[in-house]
């Protein structure tokens, strides 16, 4: 019944102990092993003294480091966790950590990260030290590269406390157990003239001194060896000679040297230890420091160590977010360290707070949302942004702010593949078309038009076949030149999605209406994306088994080259609000620097593929060039057109120029009916477009501003998306009779113009006369009628109608 009391207590010991750490073996009292917490995957340290095989000496030795350790608490001090002490054998358990000899030897880190972060492993143990000789006025009597340990996070921890005693004991030394470390023993141990010059803190500084020589040499095997100083850097070359000096009371004290250290240009006055004694402090910082300590530290990640950053820098970066007052410019940092962490970590870690983010109202966290999104949204998954985030972003379009609503139309490159059907094909195109109708800046409309080229491959093909055309067409006749240059090479980028009887009807005729652009750089693209088409179409005459090949992706799904348009904007830019104001004779430079670079690239649009329609599309990349294109025009930054432009109206429907609304093969069976255009999107099982893509009431795209302000046809109207049979061109003449009515314009006003012939001038100023004409004589029309229905005057309220 006794059997109960002479059980095993370490039995119940909480730690599974794993493998010895043989690189420490001989090094100390203890044998250092791996170990593991049971039941929870933590990974623990755990040092083991034999008390069978140990002297009384050894043991009392272990009893007191046990005794010191769990008293000790600092930041760069060995952490205690556990211990337990049984008949055989005596147990000390600590955070997971390597001795510094395994560390630096498996140190990955090349310069400038090696030097940057050895210097904040020295600082840690200079700090633990100024907190034991001044601050618990005790003696650590046994600093060497063995006692110093590094854990998870990168930090030297300062162990090896078996031989501390208190600063009272100057003259007190005690004989090490193990004879490796006798090498480390002050030169005063043994020379009692020097022991009255013996300091409080002289015996450890000579430890420093020895530990920093092993940092830069390898572990020390003879004292002799200090005077060899050549691999430590000229920061410290003064600071060491005084630490190993044989003068005990020369040596300075741990405080004075962080003092001497951290002032500008010295040993410890770097990026890194900056940065993070500043997140060690961050809630004793002021909002403005945090800001802007917050917005300089990207730039400073690629060169600290990545366990630094995963473990340390990264769960103070969310924490300060989430608790404190770090605001907005905390993100940029916490993203970019995101991609460290494995995708399970991620997802715990990140994710709640992206999620959480997106429902916040300040502009700045939306707008570094947004610039950031490229950084995390591979790890966000599709029911997440459909159903949570992009419903948060979507409010961004109608935002009064440009630069958040450029900001939302960038983010749709990088949320396109995750989006679903209803999300891309019907908000996105929606909000999009209304952008590129009536944003008032050039540069949202330039980038709407980007952004919709660089994700065709995401849409569904019968809206894809719908809009793209007509999105393009406009954004060629928007007053502002890089957005008609943006239509341009627009439909280049997306040719793989053209029939041929739509690049022939209505592409072909739109790019030649810019022939004669005043943009230098509009030209230049428009000549060479027709002689891509114009190569295609020859191509298919000279060999018409050729039209499947280069009409194969249309209707695809996936199509060949989904990323075809991946590259074709490499031009695209930054923000609104990065204004660069530039000269008419600078703008005209910087387009003509473009013009050069694009026509002395080989495009595939001019060498057409006789096989596939793969090679016509593959070098659409030879038109990334527009980076170095517009000047600005009044207040708009040519690096801001990326995806932010379309037309001046707020629907994609048929947008050829003039009479020539017919519906090509590629939208046939698809009509549009006049709507109010704030009415809400409609139709069955969510297909339902409110845009009116293919609306006939559009009026001629070529009117004067004033003529296209005032047209009712530039209301929205929905149209149901029906499934789509491909059917034979033909023209849809109930379109053109609408058209008729409702335009300002009439088909018979467009005339034929031989462009080959001397009268083709004169032809088009006569043309234009008539339509001049015609359009006083309706204004003057509408007049009458107004003058009629006002001749009776007023009605009375009450009065009867004779």
């Amino acid at each position: 019944m006794w059997s109960f009391f002479s059980r095993d207590p370490s039995k119940d010991f909480n730690f599974e102990i794993g493998e010895v750490i043989v690189e420490y073996e001989n090094k100390s009292v203890w044998t250092l092993h791996k170990g593991k917490k049971k039941g929870v995957n933590e990974e623990v340290s755990i040092f083991v003294y034999d008390i069978k095989s140990g002297s009384d000496a050894q043991l009392d030795i272990a009893k007191a480091a046990v005794k010191r350790l769990k008293t000790l608490r600092h930041p760069s001090i060995l952490t205690y966790l556990d211990s337990l002490e049984t008949e055989k054998v005596l147990y000390l358990v600590t955070e997971h950590i390597d001795p510094l000899t395994v560390h630096l030897e498996k140190l990955p880190l090349e310069e400038p990260q090696k030097e940057l972060y050895v210097a904040w492993g020295i600082f840690q143990i200079t700090r633990a030290l100024s907190f034991l000789n001044n601050d618990g006025s005790l003696r650590h009597m046994n600093v060497n590269i063995w006692s110093v340990f590094v854990n998870t996070s990168g930090e030297w921890k300062l162990g090896g406390v078996e031989y501390v005693l208190s600063a009272q004991e100057n003259n007190t030394f005690i004989n090490k157990v193990t004879s490796c470390l006798e090498v480390y023993d002050p030169p005063e141990k043994n020379d009692p003239s020097k022991q009255r010059s013996i300091t409080k803190c002289s015996s450890d500084m000579w430890g420093l001194g020895c530990l920093i020589w092993e940092v830069f040499n390898g572990p020390l095997y003879q004292q002799s060896s200090l005077r060899n100083s050549e691999k430590l850097p000229k920061q410290l070359t003064n600071l060491y000679a005084e630490l190993v000096g044989s003068n005990p009371q020369s040596r300075p004290n741990p405080a004075d040297i962080i003092t001497r250290c951290r002032k500008l240009g010295g040993y410890f006055k770097n990026d890194l230890v900056d940065s993070l004694l500043f997140l060690e402090e961050t809630q004793i910082k002021d909002k403005n420091e945090k800001n802007r300590f917050f917005s300089n530290l990207t730039p400073h990640l690629d060169n600290f160590p990545d366990n630094i950053c995963k473990h340390k820098i990264l769960p103070q970066l969310i924490t300060a977010f989430e608790y404190g007052d770090a605001g907005s410019a905390v993100l940029a940092p916490m993203f970019k360290l995101g991609r460290l962490l494995d995708e399970a970590e991620y997802q715990k870690k990140i994710v709640p707070c992206v999620v959480k983010l997106f429902g916040s109202n300040d502009r700045a966290t939306r707008s570094r949302l947004l610039q950031q999104l490229e950084h995390f949204i591979s790890h966000l998954q599709a029911s997440t942004v459909n159903d949570q985030i992009f419903p948060q972003i979507a409010h961004g379009f109608m935002d009064t702010n440009p630069t958040i609503r450029e900001q939302t139309v960038k983010s749709v490159i990088h949320l396109a593949p995750k989006l679903n059907y209803n999300n891309l094909n019907v908000e996105v195109l929606r909000h999009f078309a209304r952008l590129q109708a009536k944003d008032d800046q050039g540069g949202i409309r330039t980038n709407t038009t980007v952004c919709l080229g660089k994700i065709a491959h995401h849409l569904h093909p019968q809206i894809r076949q719908k809009v793209l055309i007509s999105a393009f067409i406009r954004a060629m006749r928007d007053p502002f030149p890089p957005a008609r240059n943006a239509g341009v090479l627009a439909l280049a980028a997306t040719q793989q999605y053209y029939l041929l009887a739509e690049v022939s009807q209505r592409i072909l005729p739109a790019l030649c209406h810019l022939a004669l652009d005043p943009e230098k750089s509009v030209r230049d693209s428009v000549f060479r994306t027709i002689k891509g088409f114009l190569g295609k179409l020859e191509k298919v005459s000279e060999d018409p088994s050729l039209r499947e090949s280069m009409e194969a992706d249309v209707n695809t799904a996936t199509p060949s080259l989904s990323n075809a348009a991946a590259t074709w904007a490499g031009w695209a830019v930054t923000a609104v609000t990065a204004k660069f104001y530039r000269s008419q004779s600078d703008t005209v430079k910087s387009m003509n620097t473009f013009a050069s670079k694009m026509m002395n690239k080989p495009g595939s649009l001019e060498q057409p593929s006789s096989s596939s329609i793969s090679t016509t599309t593959s070098s659409v990349t030879s038109m990334t060039s527009l980076e170095h294109e517009d000047g600005s025009r009044g207040n708009e930054s040519v690096s801001d057109y990326d995806y932010d432009h379309w037309g001046d109206n707020d629907n994609w429907g048929d947008m050829e120029t003039g009479g020539q609304m017919a519906s090509s093969s590629g939208s046939g069976g698809i009509t549009g009916t006049q709507s109010d255009p704030t009415s809400p999107p409609s139709g069955s099982g969510g297909v339902k477009v409110t845009d009116g893509w293919d609306n006939e009431e559009w009026g001629s795209l070529e009117e004067e501003p004033e003529a296209e302000l005032t047209s009712p046809s530039s209301a929205w109207s929905p149209t149901d998306i029906t499934p789509i049979i491909p059917l034979k061109p033909e023209i849809n003449k109930s379109a053109i009779t609408n058209r008729k009515t409702q335009s300002t314009w009439d088909e018979t006003e467009f005339e034929p113009i031989d462009e080959n012939s001397s009268t083709s001038n004169q032809k088009l100023e006569e043309a234009k006369r008539k339509r001049e004409e015609k359009k006083i004589l309706r204004q003057k029309e509408l007049e009458s009628r107004r003058a009629n229905r006002t001749v009776g005057g007023p009605m009375k309220l009450g009065a009867k109608k004779m």
